[in-house]
């Protein structure tokens, strides 16, 4: 892993304001002034004692929703990226190292998936099933698995013609744990910067479901939700729906950031887990 004395001033900000949003997702309950659904006065009131940041569309506080989205986001997208990252390596691994014609059944089936737009596949799939949090961290793992399943089949093809993957072939060492103690650990880094991009396209992907109603429903709060409810606020000059779009921008850069550092000091253990 690079060193922290490496951080650079941007990837040291980017680490701060990344650790901020996770405790405010953690400590949700307490950090909100209101609860979510708690109506304090009109319609986009400006902001005051009681709503800092003013009212939505329903005279909700803005503050506590955001705030409550941002633990609804930061989960839904932390899980979906979890799901992508278990499927996407699992059978990139796989392919990667067995190659023949297990590979090309893997990868094939991959290129199909990956040829359809994944908004119209998401929006085709969501629009059948039911619109649970359960469903829709699921449906966003398995899309988006499939370019991590392209990442770590290249990089299990580029670990796997080493000699030391040989010596553990020769061994008589099972698959499994070739793939544990040997592809994942040479891998690892590569795959800690993809989980970051990975996260906050993610992260993307969600909010944009949900401004076009099919992710997460109301009334639980969400970036996406957020900003899909003030959107007509934007028409009379209510900045309202600007504040969640800030937010993911914020976090993306913040992210990206992180992941631009963690690939700075990418190297390779070649062989120290064979």
């Amino acid at each position: 892993m690079p060193a922290f004395a490496s951080l650079r001033p941007a990837s040291a900000l980017g680490l701060l304001v990344l650790s901020l949003f996770i405790l405010i997702a953690i400590f949700a309950p307490w950090l909100a002034p209101h609860a979510p659904d708690q109506t304090l006065g009109m319609s986009w009131d400006l902001p005051g004692p009681d709503a800092i940041l003013g009212t939505d569309n329903l005279g909700r506080d803005l503050l506590s929703r955001l705030i409550w989205g941002t633990r609804v986001s930061l989960g839904v997208t932390a899980l979906a990226t979890l799901v992508a990252f278990a499927v996407g390596c699992t059978l990139g691994f796989i392919a990667g190292l067995r190659g023949g014609w297990l590979d090309q059944v893997i990868s094939r089936c991959n290129d199909i998936v990956m040829a359809i737009p994944t908004l119209i596949l998401a929006l085709i799939v969501l629009a059948v099933l039911p619109k649970t949090i359960l469903v829709l961290t699921l449906v966003l793992g398995l899309l988006e698995s499939t370019r991590v399943l392209r990442v770590a089949r290249s990089l299990a093809v580029d670990i796997g013609v080493m000699e030391f993957v040989d010596v553990a072939r020769l061994r008589g060492e099972s698959l499994g744990w070739i793939l544990w103690h040997v592809i994942l650990p040479n891998a690892l880094q590569t795959l800690i910067a993809e989980f970051g991009l990975r996260f906050i396209f993610i992260l993307l992907f969600l909010s944009a479901l949900s401004f076009l109603g099919l992710g997460i429903q109301p009334p639980t709060a969400d970036w996406g939700g957020l900003a899909r409810d003030n959107k007509d606020g934007i028409l009379f000059g209510v900045w309202a729906a600007l504040v969640p779009g800030g937010a993911i921008a914020v976090l993306a850069l913040a992210v990206n950031a992180v992941a631009d550092w963690l690939m700075s000091g990418t190297t390779r253990v070649w062989g120290r887990k064979a």
